[in-house]
């Protein structure tokens, strides 16, 4: 036998049962079965693992693994996402260091030089996945800009242009000045900033000179007003009314501004009047496009001011031009007052730069046509959100849908598939492009060959949306594509439902005229024991490389799911990796107990040829529970309640198996082949309902179990391939279920007395049990030597009636009363100064504690954290401190 060493390590089992899976195969699915089919939302390739990835890919993997075991041809598709911008500034952040920009490269020899990045630390994010142990078939991994997915782009571009779908537009977007392109509204992240809100006096024209007429508008970026072209007011508002047609003058530049009326103006914001700023704020775009105004763009793309502004602003970052605008506003005597204000400014999901709306030159996706059928067959129930309440956060948002601005002004992405011919141009000839799906060398229109196709790249989200079909072979038709399509369920975080899940959902019926998956499982975010999302910058990350060296891959797969409430937000320390360690040391050491006690040479007999008959109340008790765990963890896991999986093979494991059922089997576990069935059975089924969380040890053992059970496969077989336990109906006993806890609540009380009364381990008192119930006599009597081997007892008198002995403790289960005799046993004098004692310096704490939280500068000035903790701290030595004195009052009436 290949012995279990004394402790678990899991450094010398993890790589060597991952190579073993990858080498046989087993994550490939097996054709002819029903399909189970997950796609990975691919990690960027910039990426490395994080906690999130960590929770996300656990959960994609106990689904796998479970549905594997379940006997479905289970598919996890892996993959990569180029992630344009990201990987695009890690290359530029490289080249700096050598001195160089992109530019100096050149866009074909700079492209070159990312797809080299890639090759060297691409598959950094997939090495890691599989030391998280993720059942992955790698055979089939995708990477967005591989050469099957940009054919899906480009014939999705194509098909969408010709349905007049995709369209060209100047529109105002979301502009990073630091990236230097587009975003679309969903990679625009909202903070809440504390700003002020600046009071500014616009002079009316004919009055300037008098001092008494002027509109006072407030905003809270008076960069902008350098391009102010209007003034609008709400045609309700009455104090405004007389001034509509009339003009103001723009202060410190002398532009004339028409004053509006237009009803999108909140006459209760600031003054009720607004400027109107076309080119730098979406609603003043909209108002602009329905009064004809021109708008005049003051911002490169940078973000400095341009030569559309007086030159002394010319040149100045827009932050710093502020500051000069605000001086001037106050010298000037145009600044009426300046306010604290709290607002929600945009800024770069990537770069987290604030970002500039702006007037520009795009292509955009047309939204609405493609919305409605996602929105129809999620209110149909036809894709499930879990948790339900994600389902109205989608279909608010998808009702209001905007057109997806879908062109990057960067390098790295797929190039956008269209052609514009210079001399066509030059002509004046409108359109003058094609969108072609191949190179264009030639103007179908003039025949010239001035050909130059558009700069721009598509958003990385325009290859993502595609991806539970492109990964699958689309457009071809492909035996993949027919068997695993649709997929099953979507694991995905909710900051990703814009950005990703609806878009797929949309894209799945317009090109496979069905849905893309069945579920989407929201999990929640993960965040540190204080509650802060964790972050590079806040610096409470917790590396899951460094926990997996630490504690191993199946400590942290097992805590994240066992703490992880169903689609509730996680909140860690490094000490809560504790479960998953502590459990699986408890695993391999109960284990370890069985097999020591197994003799090899003797084949422990099959338990489905065992009569009922042969079976003892524990038996029979531990297979009830057995099956019932298997019930309720399918329950679980089918409904995605993985904590609450975890946690009934956690309870069952620990707290049934082990801390009762191996307890009463060291009796005769040597001698009774039927309790050595009884303990490989439940070992073998707890070992594959535990697979999916914890592969690792499962399959160390399982391999080692092959040797001793005909239950196990031989070593040439996986766990993973084993059948998920099915609930075997004629084990549930419950009749079985209620006298084992009557006993074991017995056990527990006696069990208490002792420790409460400080009674040695090595001392036996003698016990009386008076049941009042003859059924409760019989049980007792037919167990007594289980309760008095347990229980630590010298002898068990049972009695239906009777009254307290003298010098008894006392406890009660059901209508049972329990005596435990201590005559002799304790000193009841030392015991009660013992306990003052331990009284007096409780309530010495305790007084510490309260002068503490009374302390109006600890209140005031101690992180959040501590503070609970030390109610905590407070609540815990009171309760303690109401126990010992209750048990005084006890000792006094023994």
């Amino acid at each position: 036998m290949d012995e279990l060493s004394p402790r678990y390590n899991p450094k010398e089992v993890e790589e060597k049962w991952y190579r073993f899976w990858e080498e046989r195969g087993t994550f490939a699915p097996v054709h002819k079965k029903k399909p189970y089919t997950i796609v990975i939302p691919p990690p960027n390739v910039t990426g490395i693992l994080h906690m999130g990835h960590g929770l996300n890919n656990t959960v994609q993997d106990v689904l796998i693994r479970w549905r594997r075991m379940q006997g479905f041809a289970t598919l996890w598709v892996p993959g990569t996402d180029h992630a344009g911008i990201a990987t695009q500034n890690v290359v530029e952040k490289a080249l700096r260091k050598e001195g160089k920009t992109r530019y100096d490269l050149g866009r074909e020899a700079f492209i070159q030089r990312v797809w080299q990045w890639r090759e060297e630390y691409g598959s950094t994010i997939i090495k890691q996945l599989k030391k998280l142990g993720c059942s992955c078939d790698w055979s089939r991994t995708r990477f967005t800009m591989d050469e099957g997915l940009s054919d899906a782009v480009l014939e999705v571009f194509i098909r969408l242009y010709k349905k007049g779908l995709i369209y060209r537009s100047n529109y105002i977007i979301n502009w990073c000045p630091r990236c230097n392109t587009a975003l679309s509204d969903e990679e625009v992240e909202h903070r809440e900033l504390e700003g002020n809100l600046y009071y500014i006096k616009y002079p009316v024209k004919g009055y300037e000179e008098q001092g008494d007429e002027f509109l006072t508008i407030a905003t809270t970026r008076p960069e902008t007003m350098l391009a102010d072209v209007a003034i609008g007011i709400n045609p309700e508002d009455k104090r405004y009314k007389r001034l509509v047609g009339k003009t103001a003058i723009l202060p410190l530049v002398g532009r004339e501004l028409v004053i509006i009326p237009d009803d999108i103006i909140d006459p209760h914001f600031g003054t009720g009047a607004l400027k109107v700023t076309p080119a730098h704020d979406p609603v003043d775009f909209e108002i602009g496009l329905r009064h004809h105004l021109t708008p005049i763009n003051v911002f490169e793309p940078n973000a400095t001011i341009n030569e559309n502004a007086p030159e002394r602003f010319r040149g100045l970052d827009r932050f710093d031009c502020r500051k000069k605008i605000i001086e001037e506003l106050k010298e000037n005597d145009f600044l009426l007052k300046t306010e604290s204000h709290l607002h929600a400014v945009g800024h770069c999901y990537r770069c987290h730069t604030p970002v500039e709306p702006r007037i520009s030159l795009q292509w955009f996706v047309k939204m609405g046509p493609l919305a409605r059928p996602a929105i129809k067959y999620v209110t149909r129930k036809k894709i499930v959100f879990i948790p339900e309440r994600w389902t109205k956060v989608y279909l608010e948002w998808m009702g209001n849908i905007k057109d997806w601005c879908i062109s990057r002004q960067i390098w790295w992405g797929h190039r956008i598939p269209v052609y514009y011919c210079k001399d066509c141009e030059a002509s004046g000839r409108k359109d003058a492009f094609i969108v072609s799906k191949t190179p264009v060398t030639q103007c179908p229109s003039c025949r010239g060959t001035n050909i130059e196709q558009d700069p721009d790249v598509l958003d990385t989200w325009f290859s993502s949306w595609l991806w539970p079909f492109s990964t699958l072979g689309w457009p071809k038709k492909t035996k993949d594509l027919a068997s695993f399509y649709p997929t099953s369920t979507l694991v995905t975080a909710q900051e990703i439902i814009f950005f990703w899940v609806a878009r797929m959902i949309m894209s799945g019926l317009e090109f496979m005229g069905s849905i893309p998956f069945a579920n989407v499982y929201i999990h929640g975010t993960v965040r540190d024991d204080t509650g802060k999302k964790m972050s590079k910058s806040l610096g409470n990350i917790i590396d899951p490389l460094d926990i997996i060296e630490e504690f191993g891959a199946d400590a942290l797969r097992f805590s994240l799911i066992f703490i992880t409430a169903k689609g509730q937000d996680v909140f860690l320390s490094k000490e809560k990796f504790h479960v998953g360690r502590n459990f699986a040391n408890k695993i391999w050491n109960a284990t370890r107990f069985i097999l020591l006690n197994l003799d090899k040479e003797k084949a422990v007999p099959d338990i489905g040829r065992l009569q009922k008959i042969q079976f003892s109340s524990a038996d029979r008790w531990i297979l009830s529970r057995l099956n019932q765990t298997i019930k309720t963890t399918t329950t679980a896991l089918e409904e995605f309640r993985f904590n609450d999986a975890a946690n009934n093979i956690y309870e069952f494991f620990w707290h049934q198996f082990c801390d009762w059922y191996l307890e009463i089997s060291k009796r005769d576990i040597k001698e009774n082949s039927v309790t050595q069935a009884v303990l490989l059975e439940v070992l073998t089924k707890s070992l594959q309902l535990l697979h999916p969380f914890m592969p690792f040890i499962t399959e160390e053992i399982w391999q080692i179990l092959a040797s001793f059970s005909a239950q196990s496969a031989s070593k040439d077989a996986s766990i993973m391939l084993s059948p998920w336990p099915a609930v075997k109906k004629e084990y549930i006993n419950l009749d079985a279920e209620n006298a084992m806890r009557y006993l074991t609540d017995i056990i527990i009380v006696v069990r208490n007395i002792r420790a409460e009364m400080n009674v040695a381990p090595d001392v036996k008192p003698d016990c009386m049990l008076v049941t009042h119930n003859k059924k409760c006599t019989e049980l007792i009597r037919r167990h007594i030597n289980l309760i008095a081997s347990l229980g630590n007892l010298h002898t068990i008198e049972v009695a239906e009636s009777g009254g307290k002995p003298p010098m008894s403790a006392t406890g009660i289960v059901g209508t049972t009363e329990i005596f435990l005799k201590l005559q002799g046993i304790i000193d009841i004098e030392a015991e009660k100064m013992r306990l003052l004692k331990k009284i007096q310096k409780k309530e010495k704490d305790l007084a510490g504690m309260l002068n503490r939280l009374e302390d109006a500068e600890f209140s005031k000035k101690a992180p959040h954290h501590i503070i609970e903790k030390s109610i905590a701290y407070r609540d815990a030595l009171a309760e303690e401190l109401n126990k010992l004195r209750i048990h005084i009052q006890n000792l006094e009436q023994l």
